[in-house]
C-alpha cells in the first residue's frame, strides 16, 4: 500500500480529543493499586526497558513499569533524562555514528539529533543485555518507539522484541503535531524523512508489536504503520496518544506480547 500522498499530521479534531487521556489517568489508579498487592510466584527472566516519548522522562512511564513489575518482569527506564530528540544535546553532524550513513547537511541545525541520542541508547541497551545475559524487550512510547526500532535494527541479537505505542515510523516529526515547532527551528524535515526511508533498506528482523490509534491526535495514523518490517503485528486501539502508557487495554496488549514471546522462547 502506497500511502505517500496521504501522509499528513493528525487533524485538529483528533488533537482536541487528546484531553480524553485524563480519563485513562483516572482509570489507571485502580489497576495500579492492585499491582502493588499482586505477588507473582514465578518471576520472569525477561528484562523490559521502557523508553519515553518526546518531552517525557522515566517518571512518565513509571506506572507502566510498575504494572509490568507486578507481573514478574524486571523493568528499567531508559535512563537518559527527558527525551528531547537531541535538542538538549549540542553536537555536530560528524559526531553522529557512521552506522547511520547520513548525507552531508549544510547548514546543519540538529536534524540528526535523534540518531545522536539513539547512539547513546544503543550503548545503554548493549550494557543492559550483557549484564542480564539475555536479549531484552523494548517498549517505546511515540518517539521512544522509533528509537527502540532503531536500537533493534542495530542490535538484533540482543533484543527479543519491540513494542511501540503510537510511534512515527515514517517521516520522523514531519507528520506529527510537533512538525511546526521543528519548522520554526528551520529543520529540514524532508532531509529527515529521506534518511529514515533509507534506513528501511535494512529491515528490522526482530518481532514488532505496533500499537496504533486511528484517533491519535499527535502522530498521523498512516505514518505509524510499518510496511517494511518482516515480523510486525499492528494492534489497533481507539486511544489518545497521550494515554498510551496509561491505558488498560494497551497494558494488556503489552503483557500479551511479552508472554507470547516467553512461550515461544521456552522461558515462561
Amino acid at each position: 500500500m502506497n500511502t505517500t500522498n496521504l501522509l499528513k499530521p493528525p487533524p485538529s479534531s483528533a488533537t482536541a480529543l487528546e484531553a480524553r487521556a485524563l480519563i485513562d489517568l483516572v482509570k489507571m489508579s485502580a489497576p495500579l493499586v492492585r499491582s502493588f498487592f499482586r505477588r507473582n510466584e514465578q518471576p520472569r527472566r525477561q528484562t523490559v526497558m521502557v523508553i519515553p516519548g518526546f518531552g517525557a522522562n522515566d517518571r512518565y512511564t513509571w506506572p507502566l513499569r510498575a504494572h509490568l513489575n507486578s507481573l514478574g518482569y524486571a523493568t528499567v527506564g531508559w535512563g537518559l533524562g527527558t527525551n528531547k530528540a537531541g535538542l538538549n544535546m549540542p553536537h555536530s553532524l560528524s559526531e553522529v555514528h557512521p552506522r547511520w550513513k547520513l548525507p552531508p547537511k549544510s547548514p546543519y541545525r540538529g536534524e540528526a539529533g535523534v540518531p545522536y541520542v539513539v547512539d547513546r541508547l544503543i550503548d545503554r541497551v548493549d550494557e543492559l543485555s550483557r549484564v542480564s545475559n539475555q536479549p531484552i524487550a523494548l517498549v517505546g512510547w511515540s518517539l521512544g518507539g522509533f528509537m527502540a526500532r532503531e536500537v533493534a535494527r542495530e542490535l538484533p541479537a540482543q533484543i527479543s522484541q519491540v513494542i511501540t505505542l503510537g510511534s512515527p515510523v515514517i517521516g520522523g516529526p514531519k507528520y506529527t503535531l510537533a512538525a511546526p515547532a521543528f519548522n520554526r527551528r528551520q529543520y529540514d524535515l524532508d532531509w529527515v524523512e529521506r534518511t529514515i526511508s533509507e534506513r528501511e533498506e535494512r529491515p528490522i528482523t526482530v518481532p514488532i508489536t505496533a500499537v496504533v490509534s486511528p484517533s491519535d491526535g499527535i502522530v498521523g495514523y498512516l505514518a505509524a504503520l510499518d510496511h517494511h518490517s518482516p515480523v510486525v503485528e499492528h494492534v489497533q486501539l481507539d486511544v489518545a496518544h497521550l494515554a498510551f502508557p496509561y491505558n488498560s487495554a494497551v497494558w494488556s496488549v503489552i503483557a500479551k506480547a511479552l508472554h507470547t514471546m516467553e512461550l515461544e522462547c521456552g522461558r515462561a
